[in-house]
């Protein structure tokens, strides 16, 4: 199988091929490693193989698997491969290796899937964009010296250049849908509950992170859904297992009310400049949505984002502070002497200064976004605004820069972290860390579905998509929504001319 048949397909049809004997699993796992071996030394969005171990599993996937023989990746954060490394984008966890496959792990292999390596993500997933110290940084295929976005910005490169037609991700703030609209590609985050984490992990970030994958179809992304979605049996959430995802995309979509937003309520008081092209790029879904037959309307939902940025940044400080807790102890390094980037360490001394009072009040305040969206679904099906104010920005633009990183030294100071937080730290964090993507913490706080839907492409040649949210709990009805879009639009013709170079 040649590289270029190769991408040309995406995992559904890869497995058709096989499925009719057209082409052999081998076939399609020399080409992916092929690929792999051409792109990333440009690219960087994979930070290590694993194809002799590939191959092994390649043999024993069930043919009547759906995604049987398909190349895939997985994220380097969460996603456990039993006695492999899994440094979570650190060089403080570089030699860390887990015991046990997480539940994702085996449930993507059921399902046929053959795990390639491991992708890039920043440093404990904690950026919108991925560029940690410890390994390379990812280039967006769409223009060289670009970021992918982040946290999953490793697995959007894959896809978006052909390495892979289907890569795992997870998002807990945005970091599917971030990358999939810098890259072009689809991303899905599922409902609260919707995937487990265990078994190292029942909820991470109160069940704010939800993992899932970035496709370039939407019929992927439903596919694999319907294969590891489900409970666990120790929980956390009673969420049982659904089928019926891919029958449900060819299901007639009755009109639906769709309210349309450019995301003010949550960005008026973060500097947030809403660029031309997503201004476009939201327009032209709200046109090619009222084309289809459905209600839009342009409306804001009653939420508070100045209390949503703060809730959710005060949950983000003290996770941080429990999760560099635990580095200490799976590594035996005490917490200050651990291998971590300075801001990583600056935000971590934060978290430590939070009080349990405030970080149950940052809590309470999700129940409340979460009742007012159900409010407003109770009139809207769905609700379509930004991903991002703009574009991909170019790498090294976001990142702390060398003064800002001598400035968050100074929390390693007696004191210094209280009185930074009594003196608004906080809302600086805010600023920085939400100014250019203030748009998708709000489904990952309420629980919500919501999807980065390819639907631009701007005068510089990046792609912008578009995010759409749905009623907590009816991934079905907005995948469904999805596949109608992507028929409407037609955006498999748009995925990045430099996929098909090799």
């Amino acid at each position: 199988m040649h590289v270029y048949e190769y991408q040309q397909h995406d995992a559904t049809g890869l497995a058709a091929l096989t499925r009719r004997g057209e082409v052999s699993s081998k076939e399609v796992f020399d080409a992916a490693v092929n690929t792999i071996e051409a792109l990333n030394p440009t690219l960087h969005g994979v930070v290590r193989t694993r194809f002799e171990r590939a191959n092994q599993e390649r043999l024993s996937v069930a043919e009547h698997a759906p995604f049987a023989g398909v190349p895939t990746l997985s994220k380097d954060l969460l996603m456990a491969l039993e006695g492999e490394p899994l440094a979570f984008g650190s060089a403080a966890l570089s030699n860390w290796r887990p015991k046990e496959d997480s539940l994702l792990i085996k449930r993507v292999r059921e399902a046929g899937l053959v795990v390639m390596g491991q992708t890039a993500t920043p440093e404990l997933g904690l950026m919108g964009i991925t560029e940690p110290k410890a390994f390379p940084h990812p280039q967006n295929p769409w223009r060289e010296g670009y970021s992918p976005g982040g946290s999953s910005g490793g697995s959007a490169v894959a896809v978006a250049s052909g390495m892979v037609p289907i890569a795992l991700a997870g998002d807990g703030g945005g970091s599917i849908r971030i990358p999939a609209s810098y890259c072009g590609l689809f991303g899905f985050k599922p409902s609260r509950g919707r995937v487990p984490l265990t078994p190292a992990h029942g909820e991470v970030w109160q069940g704010a992170v939800v993992e899932h994958a970035i496709t370039r179809s939407v019929r992927d992304s439903a596919a694999l859904l319907e294969q590891i979605n489900g409970m666990a049996p120790s929980g956390p959430y009673p969420v049982p297992r659904e089928t019926d995802y891919v029958a449900a995309l060819s299901s007639t979509n009755k009109p639906l009310r769709i309210a349309v937003s450019l995301g003010d309520f949550l960005s008026r008081s973060l500097g947030t400049q809403v660029s031309a092209e997503v201004t476009t790029a939201v327009e032209k879904a709200a046109h090619a949505l009222a084309a289809m037959g459905h209600e839009v309307e342009w409306c804001d939902p009653p939420v508070e984002g100045d209390a949503l940025a703060d809730s959710y940044l005060t949950l983000y400080l003290g996770h941080l502070a429990a999760d560099l807790h635990w580095v200490s102890q799976q590594t035996g390094v005490p917490v200050h002497r651990l291998a971590i980037e300075p801001s990583t360490r600056a935000i971590g001394r934060l978290g430590s200064q939070l009080s349990a009072r405030d970080y149950e009040l940052a809590k309470r305040y999700w129940h409340v976004a979460a009742e007012q969206m159900s409010h407003f679904h109770q009139r809207y099906d769905a609700l379509v605004m930004p991903v991002a104010e703009d574009v991909a920005p170019k790498i090294g633009e976001l990142y702390p820069t060398a003064s800002r990183e001598r400035f968050m030294s100074l929390l390693a100071l007696p004191g210094v972290p209280s009185l930074a937080l009594k003196a608004g730290m906080l809302k600086r964090l805010a600023v920085d860390a939400l100014r250019r993507t203030p748009f998708t913490q709000l489904a990952n706080l309420t629980g919500q579905p919501a999807m980065s839907v390819p639907f631009h492409v701007a005068a510089n040649g990046l792609p912008v998509g578009v995010q759409v949210v749905g009623r907590l709990g009816e991934d079905k009805q907005l995948l469904q929504l999805a596949a109608a879009m992507e028929q409407h639009e037609d955006w498999q013709c748009r995925l990045c001319p430099q996929a098909f170079s090799v």
